[in-house]
């Protein structure tokens, strides 16, 4: 072949591989859209393979369900009543260890929920309770001790605004026994007490008692029961009962400081 031959094979090969130029195509990779779609004239392999390659790409760009967790939960406790229940009615050794081992994955479960809970406490002081009521032996009486100050400071504050109304009988031997504890934590603290019989009988203690003409309900009592005290308010003429039966004296410190000092809720 002589020299303007092969230019001329060159040229040929040259024109049929230029951009622009039509070229051989793999039927496979295109999708005749008239034929697949509108004129549906057939199942070439072509419009299979393209349709099922969509499909397949719709799948994977479609968000994943996850199962919620309380369903998962319901799951496990059900598996785990269905593995009891069958290991009882049908005592198999296979039914027994698959109950025992299934049980063991969720007491492994357990723990480690309760090992990250503490740690997560730990880590994060605005969750750790033992803060505010602690519970070790040192931090509580630490706390105590701060507590017991607090309310030493509100009794001596208290008998400005606040009077005390004691109901009692004379033949209540509860209230004879109650009726020191009174008697102390008014002359400790300065705090005014009302003592008011309800059977009209006297109490050494508190000479200047009063018999009862509807004090007993209108401050919020029921049932008759003594001994009783009531905490009132004067500046807002509002009765706070305080309980009933014998207390020892830093209960009733207790209690009308948390009435008075602590926002219900508060200190739990």
């Amino acid at each position: 072949m002589n020299n303007l031959a092969l230019l001329s094979l060159a040229a040929v090969v040259a024109a049929a591989t230029a951009p622009g130029l039509a070229q051989t195509v793999d039927p496979a990779s295109q999708r005749d859209a008239f034929y697949c779609d509108e004129r549906k004239l057939g199942s070439w392999f072509y419009c299979n393979s393209e349709k099922v390659k969509r499909e397949a790409k719709e799948r994977e760009q479609q968000p994943a369900q996850t199962v919620p967790a309380v369903e998962r939960m319901a799951a496990i406790t059900k598996q785990l009543d269905e593995l009891k229940a069958l290991a009882i009615l049908e005592p198999t050794s296979e039914n027994i260890v698959n109950y025992i081992r299934f049980q063991r994955e969720q007491l492994d479960r357990a723990s480690t929920f309760a090992d990250t809970w503490s740690r997560s406490i730990w880590q994060n002081p605005e969750l750790d309770y033992t803060l505010e009521r602690p519970v070790g032996t040192l931090a509580k009486q630490t706390w105590l001790t701060d507590r017991r100050d607090q309310r030493e400071g509100s009794m001596q504050a208290l008998t400005q605004r606040y009077g005390v109304f004691y109901f009692y009988s004379s033949s209540c031997s509860a209230c004879g026994t109650f009726s020191p504890v009174m008697r102390a934590l008014s002359d400790n603290y300065g705090l005014e007490v009302l003592a008011v019989s309800m059977d009209g009988g006297p109490n050494e203690l508190f000479p200047n008692y009063v018999i009862d003409s509807g004090q007993y309900q209108r401050m919020g009592l029921q049932g008759g029961t003594v001994p009783a005290i009531v905490l009132f308010d004067t500046q807002t003429t509002q009765p706070i009962p305080i309980g009933y039966g014998v207390m020892a004296a830093d209960e009733v410190m207790q209690r009308i400081f948390y009435l008075t000092q602590i926002e219900p809720g508060s200190d739990y």
